[in-house]
């Protein structure tokens, strides 16, 4: 059965999308099967891998409201082994439509049953919020790598997550844990980013990944061309340390 990793932090713009489609174009490109499933509807994960809006009729959202099965819904990317389950704007209203559906928290794991043994790793981006999307994703997953920006205030915001990650081990994942934190935007030159990592570092002990996610010029243009930052620039600081980070999920994973 494949590990099934949430790529989680209901903080904004701290790395998620753009970890989870490096991680998983990396883990791919090391002879991996990977399914990466996009858990927001702002859709960046799917166009981020080059996909448009008009190449797919159906998303995630039909998966989890209508039962549609994750197998015909999935789309094949230029990497022969990465495949993604989209998703669009419709998956806004999900939230609102699972609210009376019978065991809405596992929407999604029920749905990954299918295909969870025809893949290595199934990576899941989950939106920025602690709603029921985030929560069926902690219910599907092995495991949780939640991204920290060295910034100011990156550790706002991670006793509620952690509060959450607990309620879902208690009451609908008892084998839930964390993958590990990435530390990501970091910048040696600043003292912040130093601080940042101290703390995480005390914080989450062996929990954090070794590698670290520097800012870098081609991981924010990567996207607006949809490639991964391996295809777009493979010289580039960014697409080294999404390679050493797959190496380290790996090494985990033996």
């Amino acid at each position: 059965m494949g590990v099934m990793i949430a790529v989680a932090n209901q903080k904004g713009g701290v790395g998620k999308t753009t970890t989870s489609i490096n991680l998983a174009a990396c883990l791919a490109d090391a002879q991996k099967k990977v399914l990466l499933i996009d858990l927001d509807a702002q859709g960046n994960a799917t166009s981020g891998l080059g996909i448009g809006r008009e190449q797919f009729k159906q998303s995630i959202y039909d998966v989890l409201v209508d039962d549609t099965p994750i197998e015909e819904v999935l789309l094949h990317t230029d990497r022969p082994t990465l495949d993604v389950v989209p998703a669009n704007l419709k998956l806004a209203s999900a939230e609102l439509e699972l609210t009376s559906v019978m065991a809405r928290e596992r929407r999604l794991a029920d749905a990954c049953l299918l295909v969870k043994d025809q893949y290595d790793f199934i990576l899941i981006d989950c939106p920025p919020s602690l709603g029921l999307l985030t929560v069926n994703a902690f219910t599907s997953a092995d495991a949780i790598l939640i991204p920290v920006q060295c910034e100011y205030y990156a550790l706002e915001g991670l006793t509620q997550l952690m509060q959450t990650v607990s309620k879902v081990k208690k009451h609908l994942n008892p084998a839930l844990e964390i993958e590990g934190v990435l530390l990501t935007m970091f910048d040696k030159r600043t003292n912040i980013s130093r601080d940042v990592v101290a703390e995480v570092r005390q914080y989450f002990k062996d929990k954090v990944y070794q590698t670290m996610i520097p800012r870098n010029v081609s991981l924010a243009e990567a996207p607006s061309f949809g490639q991964a930052v391996v295809d777009y620039d493979d010289k580039s600081k960014g697409a080294q340390m999404y390679q050493a980070l797959a190496k380290e999920v790996l090494a985990a994973h033996a």
